[in-house]
């Protein structure tokens, strides 16, 4: 009988040391940029318990065709990966619009605000205007995060005036970047 306790004692023991070895991708902090160096393989085999469809489309203005990968759509985890080649072998770029699980290495996010986004970039940014396809890209202006090869577009939590509008570099006073509470509404990581 007490070789039979010490047995399944030691047994137990080792089943619970096994997992904590066990850790899947989805049981600690994800941050996009890990992902921008897997491969259509890599990605499946590393998130086999999310759904990921696949598709091609058109991107740039609708000027270029191009392969891409949804992780977990239409939910709040949503990732959007666009890839250089048809072979889905290298990703040319990650969009993230929602505050799921994934998170950036910069501490940028969903939400994160015009002055934070100053703060975070040591220098002042820029931005361009709303109403087409880049509507509030923003520019780091050689700031800490021009390197960083992430892409922050804002947008107005309050309706902008007309002169906001269009394809060029915003110029604003502090008191209408104020007025307009610009937000971070999606972020694009670049391959």
């Amino acid at each position: 009988m007490r070789k039979f306790f010490y047995l399944s004692a030691i047994l137990l023991i080792v089943s619970c040391n096994s997992s904590k070895n066990t850790a899947t991708p989805s049981s600690k902090q994800l941050f996009v940029e890990d992902l921008l160096e897997m491969n259509d393989t890599t990605l499946k085999n590393t998130f086999t318990n999310e759904v990921i469809t696949e598709d091609v489309g058109l991107f740039e203005e609708g000027t270029e065709e191009r392969a891409y990968t949804v992780i977990s759509p239409n939910t709040p985890d949503e990732l959007h990966i666009t890839w250089k080649d048809k072979n889905r072998t290298q990703i040319e770029d990650i969009r993230m619009d929602s505050n799921g699980k994934w998170k950036s290495k910069t501490s940028i996010k969903i939400g994160s605000t015009y002055d934070e986004l100053t703060k975070m970039n040591q220098k002042p940014i820029s931005f361009y205007g709303f109403g087409w396809d880049y509507s509030g890209a923003v520019a780091w202006n050689d700031g800490k995060l021009e390197k960083s090869n992430v892409h922050v577009f804002l947008a107005p939590e309050k309706e902008p005036k007309n002169k906001f509008y269009g394809d060029h570099i915003i110029t604003a006073t502090a008191e209408e970047i104020k007025e307009m509470d610009l937000k971070v509404k999606a972020i694009l990581f670049r391959g």
